[in-house]
């Protein structure tokens, strides 16, 4: 046996303890909460993306550690009850479960969540056993208070055993990843949700990677939102992976991404996963930058493809020449039934290969927009007589193109006829000095989909008519 240590020499000072490791991934502090250690107890250096290998469920002695710690910080009044069958059964009050949660954390009360909740509680007072929190950071009615991530992390611990809940609208606040991370959390062990809008929350792509590695566990959601959240071209390509998996997801919004380079690697690897994916119905690929080479991945991908019925590819870099592709891809697909093509160039040559597509071999296309794609009079007129021909094809959105005499007579003439429903389109004849013009009315697929007007919420679906068309997962 070795001697043993000397004493040390008087007046020396004690070494200092080890500073304690949070056993939470997150830890919260006062003010903005900051990410202090990558799940797997490691932090990543800086600019690198977190795999989801390292954002999968924790595993062995730290996610036992894990799990105790969450168990003892949510030791509040009852949230639910086991019933006969060992159901939990929802009990309790939200609001005081939110303001008590506060104040055992030592946390600032968010006027705005607790107002929401106080109306959901009356509903579920009032007998609604499916509730939709909508809590949009860019509310115009009421006064708001944007949810941070502290706010964010308080919410979920509050909702996560809560079985009255299918939907989430958290869009336009000020989550960062920290709260992606406890959305992720909270999908993980919550099986009744089902749409999340986590819209212009910038999640970034650590926020994104958390998500991506939820969808690899959770069985219960059908759609979830992360359009404008600037993911990366990583977490983009891990849910294209997971989705080929997954077979409850019905509707995901992953609009402008930040990506680098021009090659459409995104593009590639979500048009390989519409080849495997069969529940898939909804698809926004909104700024991704797409151009003829990756449309011609997305087709050659829907003519094996018999699930999506949604496709936006709006505000991307689509010209005529990949109408080509889209035209022989609607002679032989009977599913899709929406298609946004606002804001590309594909001008009067991809106009009328569409139109004659559309009226000789497609009848399943119900919804077309090409607002702002350069198209001039003969390209507007060819697609109102694929309209006469076509009577399946019920809404079609023109605003922005170049409008002559002859296009404002012929689109006249179909609503004046009938044929074409004042509600199902954004333009509407006028006449003015003996000569008929066209003006813009607030019609659309998806018009007021990111902001609330002024005037209140919008009660018929005349401005997003893609949803009402196909109506996947909850929408708010």
């Amino acid at each position: 046996m070795g001697r043993p240590a000397p004493p040390p020499p008087r007046g020396a000072k004690k070494p200092p303890p080890p500073p304690e490791q949070p056993q939470d991934p997150y830890e919260f502090r006062t003010g903005e909460p900051r990410l202090l250690q990558a799940p797997g107890g490691t932090a990543p250096p800086a600019g690198r993306v977190v795999p989801i290998a390292m954002v999968t469920p924790l595993s062995g002695s730290r996610a036992t550690s894990m799990q105790s710690r969450e168990e003892q910080t949510t030791t509040l009044a009852p949230t639910s009850t086991q019933g006969s069958e060992g159901v939990l059964e929802p009990v309790g009050i939200l609001q005081e479960q939110y303001q008590s949660l506060c104040l055992k954390k030592s946390k600032r009360v968010n006027s705005y969540i607790l107002h929401i909740l106080q109306e959901a509680d009356e509903k579920i007072q009032n007998g609604e056993d499916r509730v939709t929190l909508n809590i949009p950071g860019n509310n115009r009615l009421i006064p708001v208070e944007k949810v941070t991530g502290e706010d964010f992390w308080l919410l979920c611990r509050v909702l996560r055993k809560n079985l009255n809940f299918q939907g989430l609208d958290m869009r336009y606040n000020s989550i960062s990843d920290v709260g992606a991370y406890y959305a992720s959390k909270l999908l993980q062990k919550n099986k009744t949700l089902k749409y999340l809008r986590m819209t212009g929350n910038k999640i970034e792509n650590e926020g994104g990677m958390f998500f991506a590695a939820m969808l690899q566990i959770n069985s219960s959601l059908e759609k979830l939102d992360l359009g404008d959240c600037d993911l990366g071209m990583q977490s983009v390509i891990a849910f294209a992976t997971v989705l080929t998996q997954n077979q409850t997801v019905m509707g995901i919004n992953i609009n402008r991404p930040v990506l680098y380079g021009e090659q459409e690697e995104s593009t590639v690897h979500l048009s390989n996963m519409l080849k495997e994916n069969y529940h898939l119905a909804e698809l926004h690929v909104c700024k991704h930058g797409i151009t003829n080479y990756g449309m011609k991945y997305l087709c050659d991908a829907l003519f094996l493809n018999s699930s999506l019925r949604y496709l936006d590819v709006s505000c991307n870099r689509i010209t005529q020449d990949a109408m080509v592709f889209l035209a022989d891809v609607l002679k032989t697909n009977t599913t899709l039934e929406v298609i946004d093509l606002s804001f590309n160039r594909i001008e009067n040559a991809g106009a009328n290969y569409l139109s004659k597509t559309l009226a000789s071999h497609n009848r399943s296309l119900k919804a077309l927009s090409v607002v702002s794609n350069n198209i001039r009079g003969k390209g507007l007129v060819d697609l109102s007589q694929a309209m006469q021909e076509n009577l399946v094809l019920s809404n079609i959105y023109i605003w922005g193109n170049k409008f002559d005499e002859a296009t404002c007579v012929a689109y006249s003439d179909l609503i004046q006829t009938g044929r074409l429903q004042p509600d199902n389109t954004d333009v509407k004849p006028f006449v003015v000095d003996g000569r008929l013009y066209l003006a813009e009315i607030s019609n659309g697929l998806k018009k007021h989909y990111y902001w609330t007007p002024t005037y209140g919420e919008i009660s018929n679906d005349l401005a997003n008519a893609g949803f009402a068309l196909v109506p996947v997962g909850q929408q708010p």
